[in-house]
């Protein structure tokens, strides 16, 4: 697989005459990622005829196009009010819905919409270019490695129970038993589904996701006039095009964390099934633990809201990769991009890059163009999404939850889904009163059936060997990495603590 230079600039010249295929697809992509419980993948089965009608070149632009701009529209609602339109947008409230609280709302969107987009599209490019070397991660991250993967995940757990240890914990471990409700994956036994089959598949994650943060937070805002404090109602009404461009420069003056936490997103994104909630997850723990103010996440920091927003949209790219290269989808929309280009008679894998190779390399150039696009027709609409903050909660709160309920239905048609996201947000609401973390309950409910795929998944080959999560090299190498990432933040802490009490006495006797 040589790199045709020639034939690059081609497609990228060819793809953007495509552009009213592209800004309808954009336009769709914001809409369909607000909205809790809808995604571009059931979006796309909902359009399937429409695709299948369409030439195979003009079809896969239009779904990947989608799928880019789902992917950032579904950190919207996260910033602006404390919903994650996907599990990939879970880790993004945890510094924009603050940022918004505090009347930071057009500069949390700009400096969402510049993260996402320059994480896309770096990642996109370094796709394009490095996709021989790329494919082979697949082959590489086996279930042991993804054990560790995922536990560096899980670690944020750990870092969010910095302020109450005990609290951060039991919210954490609560999550993880409710991640574990369902059948078995081995016996199909069913454990603590309380004789409710619509839990035999486990706790959906839709209703989880927007009961936690979405129905408990308009519980909790119900209780004022706005979700901003009187300052942040101050800003909001002074705040004009400055605050948009203020966002930007903030955003870009981060550019190194775009890039090191976009790769992050990538590399993950490339394993078929991790997905967007673990490299938003996994960028955010170890952007808190190699930042210089850890004290600051979770209170409206920049970074914080830079690494789950760069690191989910690095996935898109990523997740194409398996697909195109050898032929297994990395995620649902993959799947059915698979489906739509086999009904053309187009074969994915590695002769695609051999008999079509303007199809093959033209979706990530369409990904790269899409992302072009996007910061020229989202960026001034930061603006005036941001005014939705300022709606008053009487009004907002009931369309919340009529949102968030009907979110939670679509993806398996079942009012008992409508049920559990109150459920959820009962306890959310409780959690928040009690000082318990809803993102560590969430953390638990998103990761640990992961875990247990891959450590049962590794068990099974290794013929119940539990050191078989230490029998891999790069395992090891990661099993390092991830004790450092535990303990650096403990030194670092320390450190500074003891610069402080040496800095004390030198302040006092001024």
């Amino acid at each position: 697989m040589e790199i045709d230079w020639g034939l690059f600039g081609e497609l990228f010249a060819r793809t953007f005459s495509f552009w009213w295929v592209i800004l309808p697809a954009i336009l769709l992509g914001l809409i369909v990622g607000a909205i809790p419980g809808f995604s571009a993948a059931n979006t796309i089965i909902i359009l399937l005829p429409m695709t299948l009608a369409m030439e195979p070149e003009i079809g896969l632009i239009f779904m990947v196009a989608l799928y880019a701009s789902s992917r950032m529209g579904a950190g919207i609602p996260a910033i602006l009010v404390n919903i994650p339109g996907t599990a990939g947008a879970a880790a993004t409230p945890l510094d924009g819905y603050p940022m918004t609280k505090q009347g930071r709302a057009q500069q949390a969107l700009a400096i969402s919409f510049v993260a996402s987009v320059f994480g896309g599209l770096l990642t996109t490019l370094i796709a394009l270019v490095a996709m021989p070397w790329l494919s082979q991660v697949a082959y590489h991250l086996h279930s042991v490695e993804m054990i560790v993967i995922m536990l560096f995940g899980i670690s944020l757990i750990a870092t969010i129970a910095a302020k109450d240890t005990l609290k951060g914990l039991i919210a954490g471990f609560f999550g993880l038993m409710i991640g574990y409700i369902g059948a078995d994956v081995v016996y199909e036994t069913p454990r603590g589904t309380f004789g409710f089959l619509e839990l035999y598949d486990k706790v959906p994650l839709i209703p989880a996701l927007v009961g936690l943060f979405a129905v408990s937070e308009a519980f909790a805002v119900i209780e004022g006039e706005s979700i901003l404090t009187k300052r942040g109602m101050a800003a909001m009404q002074k705040a004009g095009w400055k605050e948009t461009w203020e966002g930007v420069t903030m955003a870009m003056s981060r550019w190194w964390h775009i890039i090191w936490t976009s790769i992050i997103g990538l590399v993950i994104g490339i394993v078929p099934g991790a997905g967007a909630a673990i490299a938003s997850f996994v960028a955010y723990q170890q952007s808190k633990t190699f930042s210089k103010t850890p004290e600051l996440y979770g209170t409206g920091h920049l970074d914080g809201l830079v690494a789950p927003e760069s690191a989910n949209n690095g996935v898109t790219s990523g997740t194409l990769i398996p697909l195109l290269v050898i032929g297994v989808p990395g995620g649902a929309t993959a799947a059915i991009m698979a489906v739509v280009l086999q009904y053309h008679g187009v074969t994915v894998g590695p002769d695609l890059f051999e008999n079509q190779p303007e199809l093959a390399f033209g979706a990530f150039t369409a990904m790269a163009v899409t992302y072009a696009i996007m910061i020229l027709t989202v960026l001034p609409l930061a603006r005036y999404m941001s005014k939705i903050t300022v709606v008053s909660t009487t009004y907002m709160a009931p369309i919340i939850i009529s949102f968030t309920l009907v979110g939670a239905f679509v993806p398996r048609a079942y009012v008992f889904d409508m049920y559990l996201a109150l459920a959820f947000g009962v306890i959310g609401y409780v959690a928040r009163k009690t000082g318990y973390h809803v993102a560590a309950i969430l953390i638990g409910v998103i990761l640990g059936p992961l875990l247990e795929n891959y450590f049962l998944r590794a068990l099974r080959i290794s013929e119940g060997d539990v050191l078989v999560i230490f029998s891999s090299g790069i395992g090891n190498i990661l099993w390092i990495l991830l004790i450092i990432s535990l303990f650096v933040p403990m030194y670092l802490d320390k450190r500074r603590q003891r610069q402080r009490e040496q800095a004390l006495p030198t302040t006092t006797d001024c």
